[in-house]
């Protein structure tokens, strides 16, 4: 029986070392983000990497670029408000977009960075692919719905990366992917394969690296 949502397989000799080059040269901070006005050009292929707040996103980036502080967490759920540009190389753009779940944010910011965020998704033709980020110790939660959804409406391919794997119990792995699997099945926008991570352990960075390589 085929299995709805496999996970990725680890990518052969040529795609690991095309994505470790991509990432052992210069990843750098460009700009942040507050409106559409002020993206950078839409002249290479970018990803973006979205996840509720506390979900290991910034951790992710760093041991995704091999950077220490590349990324910066925000202690307070919702406090950063912009889309932060980093380039790889000069080949690609990797997005990092505010955490979602505003706990703490007033009404106002949470409408106008909603707005932003709908726009850039609908409107950036540059956007291959969006990584939602899954913590694996809870699967998907209703917050995590509400990005679904507008990947789905703005036509975006996303691909559900699970964080914080080595924070769980082996023997309940895969009662998270089948949770996960299952609540992917109504999302037409949901790119056939998932990716477990660990951040700390260093576990499916090799195959991320190669899967945005490999996005041209």
């Amino acid at each position: 029986m085929t299995i709805a949502f496999p996970l990725a397989e680890v990518p052969d000799e040529a795609a690991s070392e095309r994505g470790r080059l991509m990432f052992a040269g210069p990843v750098d901070f460009v700009k942040g983000v507050v409106a559409m006005s002020g993206l950078p050009p839409a002249d290479r292929a970018e990803v973006c990497f979205a996840g509720r707040s506390n979900v290991g996103k910034s951790s992710l980036i760093n041991a995704l670029t091999g950077r220490k502080n590349l990324a910066r967490a925000s202690n307070t759920p919702g406090r950063t408000q912009e889309i932060n540009f980093f380039a790889a190389g000069d080949s690609h753009y990797l997005v990092d977009l505010p955490g979602y779940g505003f706990a703490e944010a007033p009404v106002a910011v949470v409408a106008k960075w909603q707005a932003l965020l709908r726009s850039y998704l609908s409107g950036r033709v540059t956007l291959r692919r969006a990584f939602v980020l899954i913590d694996m110790r809870h699967g998907i939660k209703a917050v995590d719905e509400e990005i679904l959804a507008l990947l789905d409406r703005a036509a975006v391919t996303f691909q559900v990366v699970l964080t914080k794997s080595d924070k769980l119990k082996a023997a309940d792995h895969d009662r998270i992917l089948t949770q996960v699997r299952a609540a992917l099945q109504k999302h037409p926008a949901a790119f056939p394969e998932l990716i477990v991570t660990s951040s700390e352990k260093g576990d499916g960075i090799a195959t991320l690296r190669a899967v945005v390589a490999g996005l041209e």
